[in-house]
C-alpha cells in the first residue's frame, strides 16, 4: 500500500477524532464562557427568563462591586500567600521525599509508598472535623497556617508519587559519574538532579496551586471569625444574600479568581506538557 493511500485511509478517522476533540473542548469551555459573559451582563439580562449566549450592552458594574469590597485586597493577598507557600513547600519536600524512596533502600519503604496511596483515597470531607480539632490544639485556628498545613499534607502524596517516576528515570550511573568528578551528594542533588526533574515539579505545582487557590471547604471550616485571615473564595459569600443573590457579582468574582490560575498555567505550560509526558512515559 502506498503512503499516499494510507494517508487517505486514515484521514476520515483523524477528522472524526479532531471533530470529537473540538466538541469536547467546547463543552468543557462553555461554563467558563458563560461565567465570563454573565460577569459582563447587566443585571436585567442575567435575571431574564430568556437567556442569550451574548450581550449587546456589556457592563463593568459587577466588577466595580467586587473590587469595591473593603477587604478584597486582603483576601487576594492571603490567597497568594497560602497558594504560594503550599506550592513551594510541597515541591521541595516532595522532591526530597521522592529521592529518598527511589535512591535509598530502607525497611518499610513499600509500606510507606502504599500509605501515600491510601492517603489519596481518603475523602477530604471525612477529615474536616479531625483537622479542625487538630488545628485548634496547635493554636492555628483563624490563621493562614490552618490552610497551609492541610493543603500541604494533601498535596504531598500525589507530588511524591509523580516525582518518584522522574527521579527513577535518571540513571544512577549519572550520580556515580558526578561522584567520580568530585561532586558531593548535595551538589548532585541540586545542580544535576533537580533541573532534570523540574518538569515534574511544574506539573505537580499546577495541581497544588489550583486545589489550594480554589479551596472553600477549609477556608470556611478553619477561618470562622477573623475576616483579615480569609482567602479569596470567601469573598463570594458577600454576594450570596438571603433575599436575592447577586449573580453578576458572583460571576465577576469567580472570573477574577480564575485569572491567576490562567496566568500561572501559562507561565509553566511548557514544563507542564513535558512533565505530564514524562509521567505517562514512566
Amino acid at each position: 500500500m502506498s503512503p499516499s493511500r494510507a494517508v487517505r485511509i486514515r484521514r476520515p478517522g483523524r477528522l472524526a477524532a479532531e471533530a470529537a476533540a473540538l466538541l469536547i473542548a467546547a463543552l468543557v469551555a462553555f461554563p467558563l464562557y458563560w461565567m465570563v459573559l454573565s460577569a459582563f451582563k447587566p443585571a436585567g439580562e442575567i435575571q431574564s427568563t430568556t437567556p442569550r449566549p451574548w450581550t449587546l450592552s456589556p457592563s463593568f458594574d459587577a466588577f466595580r462591586r467586587v473590587f469595591g469590597q473593603q477587604d478584597f485586597g486582603r483576601y487576594f493577598l492571603n490567597s497568594l500567600i497560602v497558594a504560594g507557600t503550599v506550592v513551594v513547600a510541597s515541591a521541595l519536600i516532595a522532591f526530597l521525599a521522592a529521592v529518598a524512596v527511589t535512591r535509598f533502600r530502607f525497611r518499610f519503604r513499600t509500606t510507606l509508598l502504599i500509605m501515600f496511596l491510601v492517603a489519596q483515597m481518603v475523602p477530604v470531607e471525612a477529615l474536616t472535623i479531625p483537622l479542625f480539632f487538630l488545628m485548634r490544639d496547635l493554636g492555628q485556628l483563624n490563621t493562614l497556617g490552618s490552610l497551609i498545613l492541610p493543603h500541604l499534607a494533601f498535596s504531598l502524596p500525589f507530588a511524591i508519587w509523580m516525582l518518584r517516576g522522574f527521579v527513577k528515570a535518571v540513571p544512577e550511573a549519572l550520580e556515580e559519574q558526578a561522584a567520580v568528578d568530585g561532586a558531593s551528594r548535595a551538589r548532585f542533588l541540586w545542580r544535576i538532579l533537580f533541573p532534570l526533574v523540574f518538569p515534574g515539579l511544574a506539573a505537580t505545582s499546577v495541581f497544588s496551586f489550583i486545589s489550594t487557590w480554589n479551596d472553600f471547604l477549609f477556608a470556611k471550616s478553619f477561618l470562622i471569625s477573623d475576616v483579615s485571615q480569609s482567602t479569596l473564595p470567601m469573598a463570594l459569600l458577600v454576594f450570596f444574600k438571603p433575599e436575592e443573590n447577586d449573580w453578576g457579582g458572583i460571576m465577576a468574582a469567580s472570573t477574577v479568581m480564575t485569572v491567576p490560575v490562567l496566568v500561572f498555567f501559562v507561565l509553566v505550560q511548557r514544563r507542564l506538557v513535558s512533565g505530564l509526558g514524562g509521567a505517562v512515559k514512566d
